[in-house]
């Protein structure tokens, strides 16, 4: 079933539209949870909230990008539940380790408390990425969004680690020369 005709299941408010939504993109959920979260039960839990918030919120939103869409919740909602899990403890992990790289270039959550610069934030970062060659920005995000392994992103491009550390590096360094230049920094 193709992307539209899910989403308009959804408009149509059938539940037919869940199980659909599983089966084109449940794995690939799980796998953006998977990057964040460790537990198996805790990616499944993510998972599912993903489904639930598509339910609540298609219709009024119509994605036209259903793949992104639910990349962007799945990112989000298991974000959260691991800012949850490590408030009492500081753990270690794959995306504990890319949020402290990127730390040294984007404010502290909460620090941009107002939704409006928030928003604002979302468009220089854009902005910056949409000016990266596709190679160097594929590896920013497949790091920084979908919180992939250094070692595997090497993989993916026929390069060692320490190239991809040393390329994320200079993208990190040029990301924080933008928001300095745009006045976030």
């Amino acid at each position: 079933m193709e992307d539209a005709q899910i989403v308009a299941l959804y408009w149509a408010r059938d539940e037919e539209a869940l199980r659909e939504t599983d089966r084109r993109y449940g794995p690939y959920c799980r796998t953006v949870a998977g990057r964040i979260l460790t537990a198996p039960e805790e990616v499944e839990e993510c998972v599912n909230d993903t489904w639930l918030r598509a339910w609540n919120v298609i219709p009024p939103q119509r994605p036209t990008r259903l793949r992104a869409f639910l990349a962007k919740i799945t990112r989000n909602l298991a974000l959260d539940r691991l800012k949850a899990q490590t408030r009492a403890k500081r753990g270690g992990g794959e995306a504990a380790l890319a949020l402290e790289e990127l730390a040294e270039c984007v404010a502290a959550p909460g620090g941009v408390e107002e939704e409006v610069q928030q928003r604002e934030l979302e468009l220089a970062v854009h902005g910056f990425l949409s000016g990266l060659p596709p190679r160097d920005r594929d590896i920013f995000l497949r790091r920084y969004f979908f919180v992939e392994p250094v070692g595997e992103i090497a993989g993916r491009y026929a390069m060692g680690e320490n190239a991809v550390s040393a390329a994320l590096s200079r993208t990190r360094k040029k990301l924080r020369t933008h928001l300095e230049r745009e006045g976030w920094l």
